[in-house]
Formats: structure tokens, C-alpha cells, sequence
């Protein structure tokens, strides 16, 4: 990403280093390097390497850094360093790790063990499924009917089913809620409310049914909605299923079907053509006309996945 951003002449600034803390610091160093001129070293803009500086200019970077800039160090804990006396990076990195443990905590203590170049913090090739997923947004705009916040909950549950799936899992409740904004006048309004699926599921259609009864119970007129969400809880692998006694022989329960194979062929397609491409039906209309919609007047470009945003120069 950044050499395609560096080719097509947008500037970029990366941190190089042997550690997690102490790349994020290379980071800070590179950006403040290119918009502040001065505070640091002018090679060191854009592209910050903390692993090739000699020694002495190692230790001039890390002093000119506020021991406040490193990753993990909160205004609390800066506070109380500055107080002991570390003001600068390079104070910290100067601190014994066992003393850091007994004067602080075992957190801060990995912090500055990184800053002196030891690993603390393993790669996870494959990272571990999540307890729950979660899809949330502020409308653009406050909304105030039903109809459109059936739709809204409707898309959110459908996104998380689709995320449910990527890590092969399936959900045995949802919670749904909804609420006013805090800082605008006019009765306030907060409600949620948890909803148990019949059997574990990861079928859009069943969570976005779900999630629309949910909202159809909480609504109340009167009230301007800002924001609401969709949480999958009480996760599961999807390799485990739940049997039930046979006792509606006469028709199978909606529940019951298997639409794994339809959920596959959907997340293909909206893979493949862009999200939204197939969707279901209680989510309304396309992105363009919903009420509910996210202001995006000033998303950034994506430079790297749609061709129409990409820069053109001519010479």
C-alpha cells in the first residue's frame, strides 16, 4: 500500500523497528518529521528506520520524544512519570523493566522491555474467532419512523452475519438498541433488548428477521433516533448444531431449513460485485436513498480499491 500511495506521488509516512511499541514510536517520529519541520531530523520524515540510526542519534530521537507519545503510556500514567522524573522517551527506555513492574504494572513493565528491543508481543498467523461481533452507526441524519429503522437494524444484522460467517461460527442471541442523541434538545430515549434465536444460526435472513421483530418492540413515536446497532452474542463454532425433538411433522419450521449453500452463493456475489449487490429484502433501498445513511462528504479516497479515486496527472 504505501509504495503504490509513494508511486503515484501521495505522501506516506512509516516506522520501521524490531518491536511493535518501538515501531508506532518510528511511526509518530515520521509524520511529526514531515509536518512539523525541526522537531526532528529532515531524513527522518516520511520514512522513520529506528533499527539503522547509530546509537547517539537513536538516543536523540528517543530524547526529543515526550515519554507521553509511546504507545500504551495514557495521560494517567504520563502523569505519574513525569512526576518520578521521566519526562523523555529515552528516560523510559533507561528505567529497569522490574522496577517499571513493581512501581506501575506488568503492561507498562512489556512497554519499556519493547522500547529496549526485546518482543514482547507475539504474531498471531491466525487470529482467534470472536466472542462477538458487532455492526453499529450514527444516521446522517435523525430518524424518526418506524420503516427506516427496521431497515437499518436489517443491514446491520445482515453485515454481522456475513463477518459470523467469515470465522465459521453461528450465533444463539442478538442484542439490538437503539437511542437519541445526548446533545441535541427534545426527550431523550435509550432501549435495547437481547433476542433468543431458536437454534444457532449465521443465516442473514433469520438475524435480520430477528433484529426487526426487536425493533418493532422497542419503537416508540416521538422520539429522533441517532443511532443503533446489532450485537451477535453467545457465539459458537458452527460445526456444533443443536438437534430437537420431531414434533412438527407436518411442516418444517422456517428455522429449520438449510440455507448454507444460499449464504455462500451471497457472500460470493457481494465479494465479487461490491457489498450491497444481494441483500435482504427488509434492508430497503441501495446506500443513495436510505434516510438512515452515514454522512461520507469527507471519506477519504480510496485510493487503492476503486479506480475512480485514483489521482490522475498530466504532464
Amino acid at each position: 500500500r504505501d509504495r503504490i500511495l509513494q508511486w503515484i506521488g501521495i505522501p506516506t509516512c512509516i516506522g520501521i523497528a524490531q518491536t511493535k511499541t518501538l515501531a508506532k514510536l518510528a511511526n509518530h517520529v515520521a509524520k511529526t518529521a514531515e509536518r512539523k519541520p525541526g522537531s526532528y531530523p529532515a531524513e527522518l520524515a516520511q520514512v522513520c528506520n529506528l533499527a539503522a540510526l547509530p546509537p547517539q542519534d537513536l538516543d536523540d530521537v528517543l530524547q526529543a520524544t515526550d515519554v507521553g507519545e509511546v504507545w500504551g503510556v495514557g495521560r494517567r500514567i504520563s502523569k505519574q512519570l513525569k512526576e518520578h522524573g521521566i519526562q523523555t522517551v529515552l528516560d523510559l527506555v533507561r528505567m529497569d523493566p522490574v522496577t517499571v513492574r513493581r512501581g506501575w504494572n506488568v503492561t507498562l513493565e512489556k512497554t519499556v522491555r519493547e522500547l529496549q528491543g526485546q518482543p514482547c508481543v507475539d504474531l498471531d498467523d491466525a487470529p482467534e474467532s470472536k466472542q462477538q461481533i458487532a455492526c453499529t452507526r450514527s444516521f446522517g441524519q435523525p430518524v424518526t419512523e418506524l420503516e427506516p429503522l427496521i431497515e437499518a437494524v436489517s443491514e446491520f444484522a445482515s453485515r454481522a452475519g456475513e463477518k459470523l460467517r467469515k470465522q465459521n461460527s453461528v450465533a444463539r442471541e442478538l442484542l439490538v438498541f437503539i437511542h437519541t442523541s445526548p446533545h441535541r434538545q427534545g426527550p431523550q430515549l435509550s432501549r435495547s433488548v437481547v433476542v433468543p434465536l431458536r437454534r444457532p444460526t449465521d443465516d442473514s435472513r433469520l438475524l435480520a428477521g430477528a433484529a426487526a421483530d426487536a425493533m418493532r418492540s422497542m419503537y416508540l413515536p416521538g422520539y429522533r433516533f441517532i443511532k443503533a446497532g446489532v450485537i451477535l452474542v453467545d457465539l459458537q463454532p458452527a460445526r456444533v448444531q443443536q438437534q430437537e425433538l420431531d414434533l412438527e411433522p407436518e411442516q418444517e419450521p422456517e428455522t429449520a431449513r438449510d440455507r448454507s449453500r444460499l449464504m455462500v452463493a451471497m457472500d460470493v456475489i457481494n465479494q465479487r460485485y461490491g457489498k450491497g449487490t444481494l441483500h435482504v429484502g427488509s434492508t430497503g433501498q441501495t446506500a443513495p436513498q436510505r434516510a438512515w445513511g452515514m454522512k461520507q462528504e469527507r471519506r477519504t479516497p480510496q485510493y487503492t480499491t476503486r479506480l475512480e479515486d485514483v489521482p490522475v496527472a498530466r504532464a
